[in-house]
């Protein structure tokens, strides 16, 4: 009793202290259920208690990077299956010479493995034609005009922006051909071609008459490799484009090992 009378203060202070840390763990425990329990002491003889981490709930996210679409390719061979078009004196026929052109077009790019059709003037796979671009293949006159009557010219879809397959066929089958761009004979006619009211909207189409029946025949119809190539080479340079993401350009020509 005599120990306790001496020493009641430090007895009180311990018993003060003892409740206060009693009254702060109760207190700051967390409920059950509340926190996820992600470490805890538990060595021998040791006062221990957990650590609490709230964890909300939160949606997993992923992204994927979206692949483009199959890359097709219609190529119509002008008046095929309709027509004659226009007619030489000696029998030969815009039909014929468009025909011996987009075979040609039509093969490389398969060569190169791209899904292409070879379609007729009024195909009826042109209803709501769905590609990456549509090319009409068409001659002009045989008649004899005037000695500028000689060249090409392409008209672009005026139903959709066709400006980047306009601009690559018209830089590459330049080159190729060597022929002039015969701009002043483009008419109205040929932006209302019947087959761009015909394709699915947003595809990209254009009509090129490859040269004259009269001045450009040599070229048209001895050497229809040639005038293909120039025409392939417009297409894979636009396809180059859609693949890289630039578009109203001219990039460069197929090279010669179709690479």
């Amino acid at each position: 009793m005599r120990f306790i009378r001496r020493n009641l203060s430090l007895l009180a202070f311990l018993a003060l202290a003892g409740a206060a840390m009693m009254g702060a763990y109760v207190y700051f425990s967390p409920a059950s259920g509340v926190a996820e329990v992600v470490a805890a002491g538990s060595s021998a003889g040791a006062l221990s208690a957990p650590f609490v981490k709230p964890v909300p709930a939160r949606p997993v996210l992923q992204r994927l990077i979206q692949s483009p679409g199959p890359i097709r390719v219609g190529v119509i061979s002008g008046h095929k299956g309709n027509d004659s078009g226009a007619v030489c004196a000696d029998g030969l026929t815009e039909a014929e010479v468009n025909e011996n052109i987009a075979v040609r077009v039509v093969s490389a790019l398969q060569a190169r493995g791209i899904a292409a059709d070879l379609l007729t003037e009024f195909d009826p796979r042109l209803d709501g034609y769905v590609a990456t671009a549509l090319v009409s293949i068409h001659a002009d006159s045989c008649d004899y005009i005037n000695d500028v009557a000689t060249g090409f010219k392409i008209a672009g879809s005026g139903y959709t922006d066709s400006s980047s397959l306009s601009i690559c066929v018209e830089d590459a089958y330049r080159r190729a051909t060597e022929m002039s761009y015969h701009a002043n004979t483009i008419t109205p006619d040929m932006a209302d071609y019947q087959a761009f009211r015909r394709i699915s909207s947003g595809v990209p189409a254009i009509i090129i008459e490859v040269g004259f029946m009269n001045l450009d025949r040599p070229m048209l119809t001895q050497q229809p490799d040639r005038v293909a190539g120039g025409i392939t080479d417009g297409i894979w340079c636009f396809l180059d484009q859609i693949r890289s993401g630039v578009s109203y350009a001219p990039q460069f020509a197929i090279p010669p090992d179709g690479g």
